[in-house]
């Protein structure tokens, strides 16, 4: 059920995944959503979002001591294949919830999310040298949202890989990014 709702989220935002929409793309009994999600749909909503995150994570599990190009690489590499996957129609789970929950408590989830995702690619960017990890890795996560939804929107790969593309090449040539040269 929760990589269902994942999957449905991607697709269809927050306001456009129902249980029932649930249940019928998992092929769950009605009964077992509310045996396993006593609180409702913001339960199961966020048991998705700390999966989402944890694939996300789990995609970078084995980087430690890469180059920034290729902890970069990595990262946009896992957004890309949700792009081709889902034929450009899925994007991030998180970023769904994120534009359209109204509750404080879920918005605080979906910080939480995000800022594992920073925190865990500035940690290896960090241990690859990078000389801004911190700056990097948020411009990265920023950058590859934007991408996706741009690339959903364009119903192409095109506006992704431009984007993917110019973050490696940053983080290949040590990155102007964060940087801070007025001086």
């Amino acid at each position: 059920m929760i990589d269902g709702a994942v999957r449905l989220l991607a697709r269809q935002g927050l306001q456009g995944t129902s249980f029932a929409e649930v249940l019928q793309a998992t092929g769950t009994p009605r009964g077992s959503i509310y045996h396993h999600f006593p609180g409702g749909k913001d339960q199961l909503v966020e048991a998705a979002l700390d999966s989402a995150g944890e694939d996300t994570l789990r995609a970078l599990a084995d980087l430690a001591g890469s180059g920034p190009d290729r902890v970069t690489e990595a990262y946009l590499g896992f957004w890309r294949s949700l792009l081709e996957e889902s034929d450009t129609t899925a994007g991030c789970a998180v970023l769904a919830v994120t534009v359209a929950t109204r509750s404080d408590e879920m918005m605080a989830r979906t910080a939480a999310v995000f800022r594992s995702w920073r925190t865990r690619l500035a940690e290896l960017l960090a241990l690859g040298g990078h000389p801004t990890p911190e700056a990097f890795a948020a411009t990265v996560v920023a950058a590859a949202e934007g991408a996706v939804i741009l690339s959903r929107a364009e119903r192409s790969l095109e506006p992704f890989d431009a984007v993917a593309a110019f973050l490696i090449a940053e983080a290949r040539d040590g990155t102007t990014i964060g940087r801070d040269d007025r001086r």
